[in-house]
C-alpha cells in the first residue's frame, strides 16, 4: 500500500520559513509514528512568476490534483505589486482553489489557554473560545460574471456579481452540517437576506439541507449582526457558515478574538476522490509578511496547525492530529514565544525554528 501523497507549495516571504518547521513535524511522524507521507515540493506565486512567468505553472496545477493533498505557505509581495492583475502571485492561489474545486473553507478560531491575554477582547470572552467558520470558496461575488471596469456615459464603473446556484449553496451547507455533527451540532448561517435576493436563496437551501441533519441545532443571523456577536460574545457559536465574501470579512474578524495571525491554519475542502478522501488544500490564513521575511522571526504554528488539519480531514489521522496540537498547547504553556506572542509577561523567546524544535521535543515527549 503506497503512502499517503503531500504537494507542499511554500509560495513567497515567510511561506518557505513557515514550510521548513513543518517538514521538520511531517519527519517526525515518519520516524516515530510510522505515518510516512510521499512529499513533492513545487512553485506558486510570485516564486513561480519568477520561475516560469505565471504565478502557477500547469504541470503544478496537474500535480495538485493528483496529490491526496497540498500545503501552501503564502504567496505575494510588494516585488509583485506593479505586474498584470493576470499574473499577480494571488491568482495561483485563486486558481488552484477553483480548479480543484474547494467549495468548502474550513477556518478556525481557537484560544489557546496561554495566548488568552493576547485577545484585544476581555480575557473571559476568548478564554476556552473554539469556533469554525465555514466558507463557500468557489462562487459567489469574486467569481460572478459580469465583472470588470466599464464606461458607463461619461465615468467608470466598477462590476462584480454575487451569484450563487442552489447546488453551490446545498453542497458547502451539506458541508457544514457534517462538521456540526462532529462537533457541537449547532449550526448558524450567516447571509443578508433582509436586503439581498442571494441571501434567501442561500437560507431557503439551508433550511432545506438541514432537513437531513434533526440533530443540529439551525439557527439564521444577519451577516452584519454576526460581525458585531463575534466580538461581543463567541463563545454562542460552534460552527458558521456563510458565503465567499461574508466568509472573507467574517473569518479575520474571528483570527483576532485568538490574539495573533500566526496561530491560525485553515482547510480548503473540495468533492471526493476515488479514493473517499476529498479534494484538500491546507494553509495559513497569515499572508507572507515580507516585512519579516528572512529575519526568523515568523511564527510556524498557523502552518503547522494547517497539517495538523490535513492529519484529520485528509488522513484519517485524527488522534495523531490531536497529539500534534496537544504538543503545540503545551510549549505555549511553557511559555515558549516568537515574536508575535510575546507579551508584557514576556517569555523564552524563540526562532522560527527554535519554535519548530520546541514542538518536536514535546513530541517526543508525548511518546
Amino acid at each position: 500500500m503506497s503512502n499517503p501523497s503531500l504537494l507542499i507549495l511554500p509560495g513567497d516571504g515567510i511561506g518557505p520559513e513557515v514550510m521548513a518547521e513543518v517538514r521538520k513535524i511531517i519527519d517526525w511522524f515518519g520516524a516515530k509514528r510510522g505515518l510516512a507521507f510521499d512529499v513533492s515540493e513545487d512553485l506558486v506565486g510570485g516564486a513561480a512568476y519568477d520561475a516560469h512567468g505565471t504565478p502557477l505553472h500547469d504541470d503544478t496545477m496537474a500535480r495538485a490534483l493528483a496529490v491526496d493533498a497540498v500545503l501552501l505557505g503564502a504567496v505575494g509581495g510588494p516585488k509583485y505589486d506593479n505586474l498584470d492583475f493576470s499574473v499577480k502571485p494571488e491568482r495561483g492561489l485563486l486558481r488552484l482553489r477553483k480548479e480543484m474545486d474547494l467549495f468548502s473553507n474550513l477556518r478556525p478560531a481557537q484560544c489557546f489557554d496561554a495566548l488568552a491575554d493576547f485577545s484585544s477582547l476581555k480575557k473571559d470572552v476568548v478564554a476556552g473560545l473554539d469556533i469554525m467558520i465555514v466558507r463557500e470558496l468557489t462562487s459567489g461575488v469574486y467569481f460572478g460574471e459580469p465583472r470588470g471596469i466599464f464606461e458607463e456615459g461619461n465615468e467608470r464603473v466598477g462590476v462584480n456579481t454575487q451569484r450563487y446556484t442552489e447546488s453551490e449553496i446545498a453542497r458547502v451547507a451539506k458541508s457544514a452540517f457534517e462538521l456540526a455533527m462532529r462537533r457541537g451540532k449547532k449550526l448558524c448561517s450567516m447571509e443578508k437576506a433582509n436586503v439581498m435576493e442571494s441571501g434567501i436563496l442561500w437560507r431557503e437551501v439551508v433550511i432545506e439541507v438541514g432537513k437531513d441533519y434533526p440533530e443540529v441545532e439551525l439557527s439564521h443571523m444577519y451577516a452584519d449582526n454576526g460581525a458585531m456577536q463575534l466580538v461581543r460574545w463567541p463563545k454562542q457559536f460552534d460552527v458558521i457558515v456563510t458565503d465567499n465574501l461574508f466568509g472573507d470579512l467574517l473569518s479575520d474578524c474571528a483570527a483576532m478574538l485568538t490574539g495573533s495571525l500566526g496561530m491560525l491554519p485553515s482547510a480548503s475542502l473540495g468533492a471526493p476522490m476515488a479514493n473517499g478522501r476529498p479534494k484538500a488544500l491546507y494553509e495559513p490564513v497569515h499572508g507572507s509578511a515580507p516585512d519579516i521575511a528572512g529575519q526568523a522571526k515568523a511564527n510556524p504554528i498557523a502552518c503547522i496547525l494547517s497539517f495538523a488539519m490535513a492529519l484529520r480531514y485528509s488522513f484519517d489521522q485524527g488522534a495523531e492530529a490531536a497529539r500534534l496540537e496537544a504538543a503545540i498547547q503545551q510549549v505555549l504553556a511553557d511559555g515558549v514565544r516568537t515574536a508575535d506572542l510575546m507579551g508584557p509577561e514576556g517569555g523564552v523567546p524563540v526562532t522560527t525554528s527554535g519554535m519548530g524544535d520546541a514542538i518536536v521535543k514535546a513530541l517526543d515527549a508525548s511518546l
